[in-house]
């Protein structure tokens, strides 16, 4: 595919984290006060976010300060930015093609974001959330917040998912094998680790993240030839909050379920492209005490993809294959089920 003098922006959408710890509290307030977090109505939702954000403060800024008093999340996405920009600069030389990032939670905030692609002006926007799995708790929320932001020019389109896109898959597979051979003739099972969500998520609102979290897992299991070999493996949730019935089992159940059967672990986390706090703080430090007491051994983790060339040549092939298209959809295989919260199948049926 050659260029035509476009100017292309590629949007880049991820959580975020707080600079430093006196923005701990402020990005906790942003993240409560996110209806599709809490789904209460203002002004109830805005008191129970301040409320959180104060209680969980001082505890935060502590695990914050584990990684040096902030968090690594955007400084691992601005690699990953001007990765992808190289790439797919490198595939589209007669435009120009500019790559930005959008938080939800904290800066650079979708409303500032959307003032710095505005005023790049672009022809074509690709909205490309470093989320590989679909949910209304990320991808959803982005997306809401950059339609209520952005009013500048440029003809749109969204890549929803891609939970089993081969670059994603590849560069996962080789960090399990990689780990694999670490461990040695030590019997091990591998953990994939994912951010959990409350059950109700699921049944009621149909989101459809379940679905392709198990499906990242059964690919990756399959690339790394866990299948082949035989190797223990198992899916697992982490980062619970508050008294809702969430996703299971937890990852600490499964570390519990690992040392009943003597066997050590694999931790990989399969819904996290970056490390920030969820794999530097709580798998490395928490879930490591935990496995420590128990006697799992070894205890073993894959890093986050970040910028493995196999990663940024999905995220690239993303990218040029939607420019051709409008609307929304995935980057292969997206849902097999039919899910009301499935925004490519929603804009099936509204067509």
């Amino acid at each position: 595919m050659t260029g035509s003098g476009r100017r292309i922006a590629v949007v880049l959408f991820n959580l975020g984290g707080p600079d430093d710890q006196a923005s701990v509290r402020p990005f906790l307030f942003n993240l409560f006060r996110d209806p599709a977090i809490i789904g209460l109505p203002d002004p109830f939702r805005t008191w129970l976010a301040g409320l959180i954000s104060s209680r969980r403060e001082t505890s935060a800024q502590a695990n914050y300060a584990l990684m040096g008093g902030g968090s690594p999340l955007l400084a691992e996405t601005r690699k990953q930015a001007a990765a992808l920009e190289q790439s797919v600069g490198d595939r589209l030389p007669g435009d120009e093609v500019r790559a930005f990032i959008a938080m939800r939670y904290w800066s650079p905030l979708t409303e500032q974001t959307a003032a710095e692609v505005e005023a790049f002006a672009p022809d074509e926007i690709v909205l490309l959330p470093l989320y590989p799995q679909f949910s209304t708790t990320t991808t959803e929320s982005s997306l809401k917040a950059w339609r209520e932001a952005y009013v500048g020019p440029g003809a749109s389109r969204t890549v929803c998912c891609y939970p089993q896109a081969p670059g994603w898959i590849a560069a996962q597979a080789e960090a399990v094998r990689a780990k694999l051979a670490e461990a040695g003739d030590r019997p091990v099972r591998v953990l994939f680790s994912a951010h959990g969500i409350p059950e109700s998520l699921i049944a009621k609102k149909g989101d459809p993240y379940q679905e392709q979290v198990e499906a990242t897992c059964a690919a990756i299991a399959a690339a790394a030839g866990l299948v082949e070999r035989e190797s223990d493996w198992t899916i697992c949730y982490q980062s619970r909050v508050g008294p809702m019935k969430w996703l299971g089992p937890s990852t600490p159940e499964a570390i519990q379920e690992a040392a009943d059967h003597g066997l050590g672990v694999i931790v990989t986390p399969v819904a996290f492209v970056s490390e920030h706090i969820e794999t530097l703080v709580e798998l490395d430090i928490e879930y490591a005490e935990l496995a420590h007491g128990l006697g799992v051994a070894p205890y073993l983790r894959t890093p986050a993809v970040g910028v493995a060339a196999a990663f940024i040549q999905t995220l690239s092939d993303a990218v040029l294959e939607a420019l051709p298209r409008e609307g929304v959809g995935p980057y292969g295989q997206g849902c097999r089920a039919v899910w009301k919260a499935c925004p490519a199948q929603c804009a099936r049926k509204a067509a």
